[in-house]
């Protein structure tokens, strides 16, 4: 095959130049950049997709710009539950975590589920304690300590409102749903995806998207595509978005293109849903649609250039 594609995302939503400095722009292109370019190095030196989804979700884990890892929001009880998933295309294996705090990395305590636990899917302070045993990365509370998280916090720390993210003004006017996602396809034909995610500032009652949860927020599968997802993860669910596209394609023969179109364009809208995705297909094509104002992503082929997009 020798062609790689990959694809990456950090989050969609009410994203308008008018609500963004341009440094803030630049810094966010820059978290973009340095995560696309991490997972794309593995794919150029031949690495798989697994290896490429990975990085390519540590790096934007590391970026504190993005609601993921360093960048998690603040829960009701001012904590961090972080959530992450991660799938392989080859073998249909995969690996999920909901409600951790104080790993680094959760898309690495995902994969380490997959490849060492057993199962598919661990939650709370149990699976921390398995990432503790395999030797993943730790990190105190400060650490996860963000000024700009913190504020949007303190807003809504009295009250039972939940928000999407970060805002600027009024809680209504900007809904920005943080996720961290991407998927590849390596040299060998072998598709994956991973996604990441912070939640909502100000959850309650141990709350859970679709970002880990297969077939919602994250799927992969050899015959089909790659999916990672970013929105309100309510509808998502609901939806099941990531694996409708894959068996619109498997069973009715419809192009990644046209699958995509009429789920995150047709029946997402038609539930009220916002957000977006990212997808590739078996043989390298990438669509990345949303139905929100914006969503932070970034794409690249084996050589073709980079692409790096913020708004409509």
């Amino acid at each position: 095959m020798n062609q790689f594609s990959i694809a990456i995302h950090g989050g969609a939503g009410t994203i308008l130049p008018s609500l963004m400095t341009t440094e803030k722009e630049a810094l966010y292109k820059k978290g973009l950049k340095e995560a696309l370019q991490k997972g794309a190095k593995i794919l150029a030196q031949g690495g798989s997709s697994m290896d490429a989804v990975e990085a390519a979700v540590m790096s934007l884990e590391d970026f504190p710009l993005f609601n993921a890892g360093k960048g998690a929001v603040f829960t009701n009880k001012g904590t961090h539950e972080m959530d992450a998933a991660i799938m392989d295309g080859n073998t249909l294996e995969a690996g999920a975590v909901s409600g951790i705090s104080n790993i680094k990395n959760p898309v690495s305590l995902a994969r380490t589920i997959m490849l060492k636990s057993g199962h598919v899917f661990l939650a709370g302070k149990d699976a921390e304690a398995f990432g503790k045993l395999n030797g993943l990365n730790l990190e105190d509370d400060k650490y996860f300590y963000t000024e700009e998280r913190y504020k949007q916090w303190q807003e809504l720390v009295n009250t039972e409102n939940y928000q999407l993210d970060h805002k600027a003004g009024s809680i209504h006017t900007e809904k920005k749903f943080g996720t961290v996602g991407a998927v590849a396809l390596d040299m060998k034909g072998n598709l994956a995806a991973a996604t990441s995610t912070g939640g909502m500032t100000n959850k309650r009652f141990g709350r859970i998207g679709d970002t880990p949860v297969i077939g919602s927020g994250t799927y992969a599968n050899n015959q089909t595509c790659a999916i990672s997802c970013t929105g309100h993860g309510e509808f998502f669910l609901r939806a099941v978005v990531a694996y409708d596209i894959s068996c619109l394609i498997e069973y009715k023969g419809l192009s990644l293109e046209e699958a995509c179109r009429i789920v995150v364009m047709e029946k997402l809208v038609k539930l009220g849903g916002e957000g977006g995705l990212i997808a590739i297909d078996k043989t390298g094509n990438i669509s990345l649609p949303f139905n929100s104002e914006g969503m932070y992503r970034a794409s690249m082929k084996s050589g073709g250039e980079e692409y790096i997009a913020i708004y409509k």
